[in-house]
């Protein structure tokens, strides 16, 4: 079921955003060679805990053992902090984040180079960059959810990349995954009618090579299927009366 917001719930949703959004710039000023994905989860953890009625979203969400998801280089989502896990000079790390807050969700990802990015990295994630700013452009009262994927999957093939096709955006609100599902990719003018108050997470997962993925044995660990980098940027966005309010900036 779909579910439209009123202003003060997207309000109440923003709340939440602007704490995911200082989540992510947290962590992301702490990557750099020699941290562990571990470190980076216990500081946001920290972050949010400080903040009353708030709680990390995915931790415990469907047995997640985590705040975040890190996921380095060839995992496109769902990689779970460890000790063990240290960043390395050359590495690609997409940091997952969303915080419930006072009945509301708001959901965020960004991917940090660890140390100065090559050529190609940099191509891929101002790929994505572009992509989610593309798709998040036809978050509009009228359009339908094909012209948001039509619109991400236009900048990727135009550099050469692909689009998950597995794995999708989503409605987002008092539950964390709600109706309509966003795909990456899709038909202009089809798929579900957008209408105002309507708050989609829309999260671009953009491969370097195949958009073919696979499940880790953790059971949550999605990686490429050909081994090549992934990067996956995220907004929580709403439909105001003037377009689209991104909630997580």
């Amino acid at each position: 079921m779909v579910f439209l917001k009123t202003r003060s719930e997207i309000n109440k949703i923003s709340e939440a955003g602007k704490i995911v959004a200082e989540v992510l710039a947290l962590v992301g000023e702490m990557v750099k060679p020699g941290v562990s994905t571990f470190e980076l989860d216990q500081a946001a953890d920290k972050l949010i805990g400080s903040y009353p009625n708030c709680r990390a979203a995915f931790k415990g969400y469907g047995g997640f053992p985590s705040t975040l998801c890190t996921s380095v280089n060839e995992e496109v989502v769902h990689g779970i902090p460890r000790n063990d896990r240290i960043l390395n000079r050359g590495d690609l790390i997409s940091i997952d984040v969303g915080v419930f807050r006072k009945g509301y969700f708001a959901d965020a990802a960004a991917t940090f180079s660890v140390g100065k990015p090559t050529g190609q990295q940099i191509r891929l994630m101002d790929c994505a960059r572009r992509a989610l700013a593309a798709g998040i452009e036809q978050v509009v009262d009228n359009n339908r959810v094909g012209d948001i994927g039509a619109a991400v999957q236009k900048v990727a093939r135009k550099e050469n990349f692909s689009v998950v096709r597995d794995l999708v955006g989503h409605g987002i609100g008092q539950n964390l995954h709600e109706d309509p599902q966003v795909p990456n990719f899709g038909t202009p003018r089809r798929g579900y009618l957008l209408k105002e108050g309507l708050v989609l997470a829309v999260e671009p997962m953009i491969n370097e090579g195949t958009h073919e993925v696979r499940t880790l044995a953790d059971n949550w660990t999605v990686v490429t299927a050909d081994g090549k980098l992934s990067v996956h940027f995220e907004h929580t966005v709403a439909i105001g009366p003037n377009g689209p309010e991104i909630l997580t900036n």
